[in-house]
């Protein structure tokens, strides 16, 4: 017979968001600085615009397309 406690802690061990992949280091370098983030500032679910500062403190820029005439 299956132990169906033995079944539901071994699925609750791999973690859906993540999927069991590697990070590249961009990434790492992004999860590592939002850590440090709410850290610093208490904040356990950061906003999007705060989260934003965080990319921009690592030199994010946005670069925005050229404009094509069409005429």
């Amino acid at each position: 017979m299956i132990d169906d406690k033995k079944i539901a802690s071994k699925t609750r061990a791999i973690d859906p968001a993540t999927c069991e992949r590697e990070y590249d280091g961009a990434e790492v370098e992004f999860m590592q600085a939002l850590e440090k983030y709410k850290l610093a500032t208490g904040r356990r679910f950061p906003t999007c615009s705060e989260m934003l500062t965080v990319l921009r403190s690592l030199g994010y820029v946005r670069v925005m397309p050229l404009c094509v005439a069409t005429e």
